[in-house]
C-alpha cells in the first residue's frame, strides 16, 4: 500500500456545549462530544466520540454550537497516549475536525448560510494531499 488514510465521518448531537481554550501560540482548540447512535441486533446503542476543532473553526464551533444540536464532523481520528497523575498509562481516541456542518435548521442564526464550515487551509500540493496541522496536539489543553 503506497500511503495511509484517516477519514471519519459522523452525525451526532452535542452532549454539551462545547469548550474552547487557547494553546500557548494563541491558537484556539474547541473540544466537543457528540452522541452518535448506531443500531446492534435490533436494538439502538450511543457512542459518544470526542472532537477537537483548531483555529478559525474552533471559535465557529465554540460560536454556533450548542448542547442537543444535532452536526455532521469529518475529520481524521487521533490517538493520543498520555499519563494520569497516578502514573498510569491511558489512551485517548478523538476526531480532529476538518469540516463541520449544522444539521438543525430552527438553530441557525438569520441570514445563515449553509451551515457548512471548514478549517482554514495553508498551501496544500497541486495532488490534492491531505492538509495536516502544523499544530502540536502535545499542547491541548483538555
Amino acid at each position: 500500500m503506497a500511503g495511509s488514510f484517516n477519514r471519519i465521518t459522523l452525525v451526532g448531537n452535542l452532549t454539551r456545549d462545547p469548550e474552547i481554550r487557547y494553546v500557548g501560540s494563541g491558537a484556539a482548540v474547541t473540544k466537543f462530544t457528540l452522541a452518535v447512535n448506531r443500531r446492534s441486533k435490533q436494538q439502538e446503542e450511543t457512542d459518544f466520540v470526542d472532537c477537537v476543532a483548531w483555529d478559525k473553526l474552533a471559535e465557529t464551533c465554540n460560536t454556533y454550537l450548542k448542547k442537543g444540536m444535532s452536526c455532521l464532523v469529518d475529520g481524521r481520528l487521533s490517538i493520543r497516549s498520555y499519563e494520569t497523575k497516578e502514573g498510569e498509562k491511558r489512551k485517548a481516541a478523538e476526531v480532529v475536525v476538518n469540516t463541520m456542518q449544522m444539521l438543525d435548521r430552527a438553530n441557525r442564526a438569520p441570514g445563515e448560510g449553509g451551515g457548512s464550515y471548514d478549517k482554514p487551509r495553508t498551501a496544500t500540493p497541486a495532488t490534492g494531499g491531505e492538509f495536516d496541522a502544523a499544530l502540536d496536539e502535545e499542547e491541548i489543553p483538555f
